[in-house]
């Protein structure tokens, strides 16, 4: 099979290779899967520039990564104690990287049989490839906190991958959400994602425009908090929650009496290490939320996998959407 592949971090150009490597078999409790799209993540880009030789596994005769954790495609095997009825099942992906040396940014990819996740007829390839990392960290930011039905959450980047899904799944939950964005073209793609309120957070007077639209907010799901921790402030109800799930070079500075005052609580997720039955949980509700028709792509930049060093190029120059590769 024909498969993306490094075996030294660097940039794209540089160290994306695209090699010809046996096709992978499955294990008891894995299945196969013929990938359609293989979606990219800012995470791929973290460890195509930062894997040691500790992070490269055995890629046929070579030590190296094929990189990318979500994707979508179709079972065409399956491993010891896997129920054959799943052949022929088309799939979204999560987490096929971790831990594993087959990503999905490869013709086949073997995953454990719950990472490969049923998508319900009429649901197409280009929304599933979506899901997986974003939509699984919105899950958890929004959930992890009791109840949403009635409350009133803020959406830090509301037109980036999670931002889109915690809008979407906040609503689905009965929330009512703001968001803050950086444009007009982000504003409509936040708006179209079912936000009631969209406020350009360079704005001086965004922190008015939330109180005076949507009152004191429950909950934050928080890209920057660095950056967003004074409108954060600003704007949280008494024992509001905080869940940020992405890290800056910067560490912020904790104003912690003013978090004290407020009775706030401050957490922190990352899907990668997030307890097995949050992300099992995770990707069951989305899936319910697909059969509900909840969720929506994102807009798509598709490559094939020959172009796979222009696609990681275009995540690291910041897109509005997902960049994913076309295997079909």
């Amino acid at each position: 099979m024909r498969a993306a592949f490094y075996d030294t971090p660097g940039p794209a150009r540089s160290v994306l290779l695209v090699i010809d490597v046996e096709r992978p078999e499955p294990a008891p409790g894995q299945v196969r899967v013929r990938v359609a799209l293989s979606a990219i993540n800012p995470g791929d880009m973290y460890w195509r520039q930062h894997s040691t030789e500790r992070d490269l596994q055995r890629v046929g005769e070579r030590l190296g990564r094929i990189p990318h954790q979500d994707g979508t495609g179709v079972i065409d095997a399956v491993g010891e104690g896997v129920e054959a009825s799943r052949i022929g099942e088309r799939v979204w992906i999560w987490m096929a990287a971790t831990g594993e040396v087959w990503g999905t940014a490869a013709e086949w990819v073997v995953v454990p049989s719950e990472q490969a996740v049923a998508l319900p007829d009429g649901v197409p390839d280009d929304l599933g490839a979506c899901l997986g990392i974003p939509a699984m960290t919105a899950h958890l930011t929004l959930h992890g906190d009791g109840p949403l039905h009635g409350r009133t959450v803020l959406v830090a980047g509301g037109a980036g991958a999670v931002g889109h899904y915690a809008i979407e799944l906040g609503k689905a939950a009965g929330a009512r959400v703001v968001t803050t964005v950086s444009g007009p073209e982000k504003a409509t793609h936040a708006k179209a994602a079912g936000a009631d309120l969209v406020v350009d957070y360079r704005d001086p007077g965004a922190a008015r425009q939330i109180l005076d639209g949507v009152g004191p907010v429950d909950r934050i799901v928080e890209v920057a908090l660095p950056g967003n921790l004074e409108l954060d402030l600003a704007v949280v109800a008494p024992g509001a929650t905080v869940v940020t799930y992405a890290a800056q070079a910067d560490d912020p500075a904790l104003p912690v009496l003013r978090l004290m005052w407020a009775n706030l609580t401050l957490r922190f997720t990352l899907f990668h290490t997030a307890p097995r039955e949050a992300l099992l949980s995770a990707a069951a509700a989305l899936t319910a939320a697909l059969r509900e028709d909840a969720l929506t792509p994102l807009p798509l930049h598709t490559f094939g996998l020959d172009d796979v060093a222009a696609a990681h190029e275009t995540v690291e120059r910041g897109i509005l959407g997902k960049a994913v590769l076309d295997l079909r």
